[in-house]
């Protein structure tokens, strides 16, 4: 099993933690955007309480590590590890939860580059443990607007895990994917299987819009987020997000892998 320290240490130099590549001029105009509400960086959550920028600092100081100072304007953000490690403690609780009941699952993520292997894994374990890993709307037109418009993309699954891609993509379930913050994937997700009758999920798992989305609508979710992504944070604050694990969520795939490793030890879903 991995240590804690070895997490620790790998979280440190894979830059998922620590200094991250995130700078703090993104994060804070996140946090500008998020008090003014502008619907790109709610991505899905409807906050209830008023947050201003410098209650989302302190707020992102508390969860991520990231320096309380409004002054403190430039340079890269930092995420302390034991923030990221206590996350991922209750993260592998929940997912351990959800397999002693086999509960259905949803995964879905916008960073299917990126996260696509560390959920697909999740999938496969909770699936091992019983659980249902549920593939509504599969196909699905998904119509999100971009900074270049509105664009057309169709809802696909890839080992358990949900993703868009645009159409005419060759070999659907292939490992591509688009890199998007849209609730709408997930909205489709469950809109898809309430129409039909089906079953809904009773945990969500992934990241951006899949978390938020799935959160507002009062189903539990847990994901991993950004410094500059305050949306799940302040979902997680006001309780409609259950968990959020803070982490740079743009390195390389493989750095990821430890980070499986240990959640499916800590959820006792290795295999």
């Amino acid at each position: 099993m991995l240590s804690t320290g070895a997490l620790r240490a790998h979280l440190l130099a894979a830059r998922l933690a620590g200094p991250v590549a995130t700078s703090r001029e993104e994060s804070l105009r996140s946090y500008r955007l998020f008090a003014a509400r502008d619907p790109r960086v709610l991505i899905g959550l409807d906050p209830e309480w008023t947050w201003r920028q410098r209650d989302l600092i302190e707020l992102m100081s508390d969860k991520c590590g990231v320096s309380a100072d409004p002054q403190h304007v430039s340079g890269q953000d930092v995420i302390d590890p034991e923030c990221t490690l206590a996350a991922l403690d209750a993260f592998a609780a929940r997912l351990a939860a959800a397999a002693q009941r086999s509960a259905p699952v949803l995964l879905g993520t916008g960073h299917p580059h990126r996260l696509l292997g560390f959920y697909a894994a999740l999938a496969d374990a909770l699936s091992a443990a019983g659980c249902t890993v549920l593939t509504p709307a599969y196909g699905r037109r998904v119509d999100i607007t971009t900074r270049f418009g509105l664009r057309t993309y169709n809802l696909d699954y890839v080992q358990g895990v949900a993703l868009v891609r645009e159409p005419g993509t060759p070999r659907p379930g292939c490992a591509t994917g688009v890199h998007t913050h849209s609730p709408l994937p997930v909205r489709t997700a469950l809109a898809a299987a309430a129409e039909v009758g089906g079953t809904l999920p009773e945990l969500v798992v992934g990241d951006h819009g899949w978390v938020c989305g799935a959160g507002q609508l009062g189903f539990e979710a847990i994901g991993l987020a950004d410094t500059d992504d305050p949306a799940l944070f302040v979902g997680e604050a006001e309780g409609s997000v259950s968990v959020v694990v803070p982490l740079d969520d743009a390195v390389r795939s493989d750095y990821y892998r430890p980070l499986t490793r240990y959640v499916l030890n800590r959820a006792c879903l290795s295999q």
